[in-house]
Protein backbone atom coordinates (compact mmCIF):
# COMPACT_ATOMS: atom_id res chain seq x y z
CA UNK A 1 0.00 0.00 0.00
CA UNK A 2 1.35 3.34 -1.03
CA UNK A 3 0.78 6.25 1.00
CA UNK A 4 1.17 10.13 -0.29
CA UNK A 5 1.25 13.01 1.79
CA UNK A 6 -1.47 15.47 0.82
CA UNK A 7 -0.58 19.22 1.37
CA UNK A 8 -3.42 21.80 1.86
CA UNK A 9 -2.85 22.94 -1.82
CA UNK A 10 -3.37 19.68 -2.66
CA UNK A 11 -6.68 18.70 -0.73
CA UNK A 12 -8.11 21.93 -1.71
CA UNK A 13 -7.49 21.00 -4.98
CA UNK A 14 -8.68 17.37 -4.93
CA UNK A 15 -11.99 18.92 -2.74
CA UNK A 16 -12.88 21.85 -5.50
CA UNK A 17 -12.44 19.51 -8.11
CA UNK A 18 -15.03 16.70 -6.61
CA UNK A 19 -17.61 19.94 -5.91
CA UNK A 20 -17.11 20.84 -9.91
CA UNK A 21 -17.66 16.97 -11.07
CA UNK A 22 -21.64 16.17 -11.39
CA UNK A 23 -23.42 13.98 -9.40
CA UNK A 24 -24.63 10.46 -10.12
CA UNK A 25 -28.17 11.84 -10.26
CA UNK A 26 -27.22 15.14 -12.39
CA UNK A 27 -25.16 12.37 -14.78
CA UNK A 28 -28.11 10.09 -15.22
CA UNK A 29 -30.90 12.72 -15.85
CA UNK A 30 -28.36 14.22 -18.74
CA UNK A 31 -29.87 12.34 -21.46
CA UNK A 32 -33.25 13.02 -20.57
CA UNK A 33 -35.06 16.00 -21.76
CA UNK A 34 -34.56 19.34 -20.44
CA UNK A 35 -36.66 19.99 -17.71
CA UNK A 36 -38.27 23.49 -17.90
CA UNK A 37 -37.95 24.57 -14.08
CA UNK A 38 -40.89 27.26 -14.11
CA UNK A 39 -43.48 24.46 -15.26
CA UNK A 40 -45.81 23.50 -12.28
CA UNK A 41 -48.49 21.37 -12.50
CA UNK A 42 -51.27 20.61 -9.60
CA UNK A 43 -53.86 18.04 -9.15
CA UNK A 44 -57.26 18.15 -7.26
CA UNK A 45 -59.97 15.63 -7.30
CA UNK A 46 -63.43 15.33 -6.21
CA UNK A 47 -66.35 12.57 -6.81
CA UNK A 48 -67.15 12.58 -10.74
CA UNK A 49 -63.24 13.60 -12.00
CA UNK A 50 -59.87 14.93 -11.73
CA UNK A 51 -58.60 18.14 -12.59
CA UNK A 52 -55.20 19.03 -13.45
CA UNK A 53 -53.64 22.26 -14.02
CA UNK A 54 -50.19 23.17 -16.21
CA UNK A 55 -48.96 26.01 -16.63
CA UNK A 56 -47.42 25.98 -20.16
CA UNK A 57 -46.77 29.55 -21.52
CA UNK A 58 -45.98 30.28 -24.86
CA UNK A 59 -47.53 27.36 -26.66
CA UNK A 60 -50.60 27.82 -28.43
CA UNK A 61 -53.58 24.99 -28.49
CA UNK A 62 -52.47 23.43 -31.41
CA UNK A 63 -48.85 22.84 -30.03
CA UNK A 64 -50.33 21.17 -27.28
CA UNK A 65 -50.99 17.41 -27.09
CA UNK A 66 -52.92 15.73 -24.37
CA UNK A 67 -53.55 11.63 -24.77
CA UNK A 68 -55.35 9.17 -22.53
CA UNK A 69 -54.77 5.84 -22.10
CA UNK A 70 -56.63 3.76 -19.21
CA UNK A 71 -55.75 6.15 -16.21
CA UNK A 72 -52.51 7.70 -17.74
CA UNK A 73 -52.48 10.83 -19.01
CA UNK A 74 -49.55 12.31 -20.97
CA UNK A 75 -48.84 15.65 -21.86
CA UNK A 76 -46.41 17.03 -24.14
CA UNK A 77 -45.66 19.86 -26.74
CA UNK A 78 -46.06 19.23 -30.47
CA UNK A 79 -42.54 19.19 -32.48
CA UNK A 80 -41.88 22.88 -33.74
CA UNK A 81 -43.52 24.43 -30.89
CA UNK A 82 -41.49 27.43 -29.75
CA UNK A 83 -41.42 25.56 -26.02
CA UNK A 84 -41.11 21.80 -25.59
CA UNK A 85 -43.36 20.52 -22.34
CA UNK A 86 -43.51 16.97 -21.38
CA UNK A 87 -45.64 15.62 -18.74
CA UNK A 88 -46.83 12.23 -17.65
CA UNK A 89 -48.66 10.87 -14.38
CA UNK A 90 -50.68 7.81 -13.57
CA UNK A 91 -53.77 8.23 -11.97
CA UNK A 92 -55.82 5.90 -9.31
CA UNK A 93 -58.82 5.44 -11.46
CA UNK A 94 -59.50 4.61 -15.22
CA UNK A 95 -60.49 8.21 -16.85
CA UNK A 96 -63.38 8.40 -19.49
CA UNK A 97 -62.11 10.40 -22.45
CA UNK A 98 -65.39 10.83 -23.78
CA UNK A 99 -66.71 12.77 -21.07
CA UNK A 100 -63.47 14.85 -20.67
CA UNK A 101 -62.53 18.37 -21.58
CA UNK A 102 -59.30 20.46 -21.93
CA UNK A 103 -59.08 24.60 -22.30
CA UNK A 104 -56.40 26.75 -22.48
CA UNK A 105 -56.72 30.21 -20.64
CA UNK A 106 -53.85 32.92 -20.17
CA UNK A 107 -50.94 30.25 -20.29
CA UNK A 108 -52.69 27.83 -17.98
CA UNK A 109 -53.68 24.24 -19.24
CA UNK A 110 -56.62 23.15 -17.63
CA UNK A 111 -57.28 19.16 -18.24
CA UNK A 112 -61.02 17.90 -16.06
CA UNK A 113 -61.16 14.00 -16.65
CA UNK A 114 -63.72 12.58 -15.90
CA UNK A 115 -63.79 9.25 -13.70
CA UNK A 116 -64.75 6.23 -15.33
CA UNK A 117 -67.64 5.10 -13.09
CA UNK A 118 -67.04 1.42 -12.14
CA UNK A 119 -69.96 -1.34 -13.84
CA UNK A 120 -70.99 -3.16 -11.21
CA UNK A 121 -70.10 -7.33 -11.72
CA UNK A 122 -72.39 -8.61 -9.03
CA UNK A 123 -74.28 -11.45 -10.35
CA UNK A 124 -77.89 -12.35 -8.31
CA UNK A 125 -78.10 -15.78 -7.48
CA UNK A 126 -81.69 -17.51 -7.72
CA UNK A 127 -82.20 -19.54 -4.30
CA UNK A 128 -83.90 -22.80 -4.41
Amino acid sequence: MLFTPITSAGLRRHVYAAAARPSAQQFMQADQEPRNPTATATIEQDEQSFTLAFDVPGVSREQLVVGIEGNVVRLSSAEGAPRQYRFACELPQDIDATQSAAKLENGVLTLKLAKVVPASRVTELVIH
